[in-house]
């Protein structure tokens, strides 16, 4: 991800600079409405913090010379009016934006996520109180500490054939809540005790039936949807018939690169945005950008 803040972790316990910082009218603060935000414009809607309503402080640190929070406030608020929306919502806003904020608004939102989801003490049950500029949770009975969280999901373009070759082709699948024509890589969270190459292997049986021998790393993308980390990977297919499970892809097909540009040009096929890493898995192995997005 391009342009990472410093999310100035030794800052968090440092209670007089961060009223410093929440004092000084040129910080941003994103306001959070339980999990949604409200862009406005096409971009994200950056207040003052004198503007900001009363609810969670979240530091999210520094970028371009300036402190950068988000303010996690009751959900009602998105309730009570219209243009909240999610982060699936927002995707076009950050494309639009060349994903510059993107690192900033996962921050929040994975926040926000956790927030919401941990509401109670784990051990005792207790209530729990922010602390460390929001990236704590703190228990008020038996002091327990909580830390976000995040789940390793592993997403993968499979190939089969000579590499590189024309005959070459990957595999895609549409998943059942997707309209006819909408395909993207496959996708699943890691089990316990799993190494992700073996997580790789697991879901591409599951889903569509292939068997996946060697698995390369690619890369990595923040998916707060709600506390995700999507690793990316290339999985070699060992086999090619295609069986799928019917309950999370519902249609799978082997594109060679001539096929897919073709059905991306015509519209036949509509491939992932560009803020996906899907999106660079199957761009990284045509070699090329494609027509067409979600």
């Amino acid at each position: 991800m391009l342009d990472p803040h410093d999310r100035l972790g030794a800052r968090r316990g440092d209670d007089d600079w961060l009223a410093q910082s929440w004092a000084d009218a040129r910080s941003q603060v994103l306001v959070v409405s339980g999990t949604r935000v409200h862009p406005v414009g096409g971009a994200l809607d950056w207040v003052a913090p004198a503007e900001a309503p009363d609810g969670v402080r979240v530091l999210l640190g520094e970028r371009d010379g300036l402190v950068w929070w988000a303010v996690i406030t009751d959900p009602d608020l998105a309730r009570r009016s219209e243009g909240w929306v999610p982060l699936r919502g927002l995707l076009p806003v950050l494309a639009e934006g060349g994903f510059t904020q993107g690192p900033l608004l996962f921050h929040a939102l994975g926040m926000a996520e956790w927030h919401w989801a941990t509401r109670f003490c784990p051990r005792c049950g207790g209530s729990l109180a922010a602390a460390a500029a929001g990236h704590e949770l703190r228990c008020t009975s038996c002091g327990k500490a909580q830390f976000p969280r995040t789940d390793p999901a592993v997403i993968m373009l499979v190939t089969a054939g000579e590499p590189g070759s024309p005959e070459e082709r990957c595999l895609l699948g549409r998943a059942p809540l997707w309209p006819e024509g909408r395909f993207s890589t496959l996708a699943g969270f890691c089990e316990t005790g799993e190494s992700l190459e073996d997580a790789v292997r697991r879901e591409v049986a599951e889903e569509v039936g292939v068997r996946v021998g060697e698995v390369t790393y690619f890369g990595n993308q923040p998916w707060p949807l709600p506390q995700s980390l999507m690793l990316g990977f290339v999985g070699r297919a060992e086999s090619q018939a295609i069986t799928v499970d019917a309950e999370e892809i519902v249609d799978a097909r082997w594109w060679t690169r001539d096929e897919l540009r073709v059905e991306a040009e015509s519209g036949e096929i509509v491939l992932p945005g560009g803020v996906s890493i899907s999106r660079s898995l199957i761009e990284h192995w045509y070699g090329a950008p494609l027509p067409g997005q979600w």
